[in-house]
């Protein structure tokens, strides 16, 4: 299942996105029910960003943190990027937005970051992820690399997508609610 969200700026630069997330069902079968329910935290990061200018999208929470709405998505590119192309499919994907000496330049580095392009690198890993999950037959399957000395299941990696994002968009609630009062989910 893919869901069909679509960004454009508007003329003052804010990103608008349209919330066409699809709740996931409450019964289906294992790898359906998974699957959804990564495609609608994948949907509701998007939809907190709905609407904001890059301003607002750089803007951090509180001193000292570095989090923004931002740096979640590029964040959340490389983690896509990661765990789909480099552990499953055992690709050569090299780092996007942080180095070996700036290991948090996904947050850190978004002073000057565009978010079109931000957005756009998030849904291309995205995309790249469902293409490379559609092509592994079973959730049972070990990925092509270990991590940490140790083969992990493609259900393990696609479980703890699913708590990367719904961990990360409780963080997104609390930045957009405190840039514009909007809350929700």
């Amino acid at each position: 299942m893919v869901i069909d969200w679509r960004a454009n700026s508007n003329r003052d630069g804010a990103w608008l996105v349209t919330d066409t997330r699809i709740n996931p069902p409450f019964s289906a079968a294992e790898r359906a029910m998974l699957e959804s329910w990564l495609e609608f935290h994948r949907g509701t990061l998007a939809f907190k960003c709905d609407g904001l200018s890059a301003e607002q999208l750089r803007r951090r929470a509180v001193q000292p943190s570095t989090l923004s709405l931002l740096g979640l998505i590029r964040h959340m590119a490389e983690v896509e990027r990661s765990w789909f192309q480099r552990t499953i499919a055992g690709r050569d994907a090299p780092p996007l937005y942080y180095t070996e000496a700036d290991r948090d330049g996904d947050f850190d580095n978004v002073d000057d970051a565009d978010p079109n392009e931000a957005l756009a690198t998030w849904r291309r890993e995205c995309d790249i992820a469902r293409e490379v999950l559609a092509g592994i037959p079973s959730l049972d399957d070990f990925a092509a690399r270990q991590r940490v000395g140790d083969s992990v299941s493609v259900r393990w990696i696609v479980v703890h997508m699913i708590e990367d994002y719904a961990r990360h968009n409780g963080h997104a609630d609390l930045l957009r609610q405190s840039i514009d009062g909007a809350t929700g989910d």
